[in-house]
């Protein structure tokens, strides 16, 4: 317990340290990795368990949440693919001029070995971002449900990366995994009888981390990709909002032990820290890339732009990618220290950037040419209040009450905006 509280002290008080100089706390849980690494405190085995339990909450969150049909849309799949392969290409050549100009680490590197690298290089973090959209509450925002889209297929690209490179297929029994949909059927109606206290959180940690994680990793597949599946199979239930809100604080709690085993993975020296630089230097060409292809798609500058800068960062998968090179004899094992130091100095980057991502945003897009409204993608178009004298946001018991106050009482012309309808071009529509 002695070690345990040593790293409850040194996470709590750097986390509240970034806070007093008005950082997200997640820049000191990072920085609270290097220095318990530093500091030669004895590992926590289960620090792991931790955060593994905290990331797979996380996927089943967002399968709670997701409408499946975002990842059809263009400006979802098509930027994804397109995003990918330019970051290995342009993300290679960098890393290539590097090596000619004699940085050390790329120095020697076959081109096999850089675009392994620059593959590594183009995931965005799913955990990063998907925190930074519920702290700001924009997770239904259409950037919000945009980022997360492509993020869900990067996960997807992921599975097939581990699948190829593994050696062996998936296990014949992966098949029978379409019988999770009846499962998941009679799950939600026990689901239904369970209330809404400590059952109903149980009851989704268990459905994440039993036919989502263990079943799938027992088929040779993505265990937090399965957990992903289950809250997305599980998502039509009337209660789903409601259990991912009951699961939040865990979720964060247990998120917290990822952000410090970043930082635990290796203590960088001087020439590590100048590569994971470069890195970094890296991000604003991956985030501008995200923005000029989603405005090509059709999206405002606006919405656009606060998707690229909440993409712009590294992921840790990157530290996956770089572990299997490790392990085929591509990459030396420094590179997982470089790699870990590179995806730490992206997360206090986006945390500082996306800060203020909204003032910046109003001010670079306020310099961008106007864009012709009648192209945008439906969403984006601007609404016809007509004749109204009162537009009430949001119609749930509140705003349906108020809706009725107003008509009746007062005799106003109101309209009313439903803003939870996610893929209907009528998700602004009068009530």
């Amino acid at each position: 317990m002695t070690v345990v509280a040593i790293y409850l002290v040194i996470t709590f008080g750097l986390g509240g340290l970034a806070m007093a100089v008005r950082l997200p706390p997640l820049v000191g849980f990072l920085a609270a990795g290097f220095a318990i690494n530093a500091l030669n405190v004895e590992d926590v085995p289960q620090l792991d368990v931790l955060a593994d339990l905290g990331v797979t909450l996380l996927l089943f969150a967002i399968g709670l949440k997701l409408d499946v049909r975002i990842l059809l849309r263009r400006e979802v799949w098509l930027t994804t693919s397109v995003h990918m392969l330019f970051s290995v290409v342009f993300g290679g050549v960098a890393m290539w001029l590097g090596a000619v100009a004699g940085v050390v680490m790329l120095s020697g590197q076959s081109v096999q070995t850089i675009a392994l690298l620059a593959f590594a290089l183009s995931f965005s973090s799913t955990v990063f971002v998907v925190k930074v959209l519920e702290e700001r509450g924009e997770s239904h925002a259409l950037y919000g449900r945009v980022a997360i889209g492509i993020l869900v297929m990067q996960d997807i690209v992921a599975v097939v990366f581990l699948t190829a490179t593994s050696g062996h297929l998936p296990s014949p029994w992966a098949l029978t995994l379409v019988l999770l949909w009846p499962l998941t059927r009679f799950a939600r109606k026990i689901w239904s009888r369970l209330g809404h206290g400590e059952m109903q959180s149980l009851f989704g940690i268990v459905m994440a981390l039993v036919p989502g994680y263990a079943l799938f990793s027992a088929v040779g597949l993505k265990g937090d990709l399965g957990a992903l599946i289950i809250g997305v199979l599980l998502a039509s239930h009337s209660a789903s909002s409601e259990l991912s809100r009951s699961l939040f604080h865990i979720k964060e709690l247990l998120l917290v032990g990822f952000f410090v085993s970043i930082g635990l993975t290796g203590l960088p020296d001087l020439p590590t820290i100048g590569v994971a630089l470069l890195m970094v230097l890296l991000l604003p060409f991956k985030a501008g890339w995200y923005v000029l292809l989603l405005a090509r798609m059709k999206l405002r500058y606006r919405t656009a732009l606060l998707a690229g800068l909440g993409l712009m960062n590294y992921s840790e998968f990157g530290l996956i990618v770089v572990s299997v090179g490790v392990s085929a004899g591509l990459l030396a094992e420094a590179w997982l220290v470089e790699m870990s130091i590179a995806v730490a100095l992206s997360f206090v980057l986006a945390a500082l950037v996306n800060g203020r991502g909204h003032l910046m945003v109003e001010k670079i897009a306020a310099r961008l040419p106007a864009q012709d409204e009648s192209t945008l993608v439906p969403e984006e178009r601007p609404a016809d209040a007509g004749d109204a004298e009162v537009v009430v946001i949001g119609m749930g018991r509140v705003g349906f009450a108020a809706y009725q106050r107003m008509t009746e009482h007062y005799g106003l012309r109101v309209i009313g905006l439903i803003t939870t309808v996610p893929e209907s071009s009528d998700s602004q529509r009068t009530a």
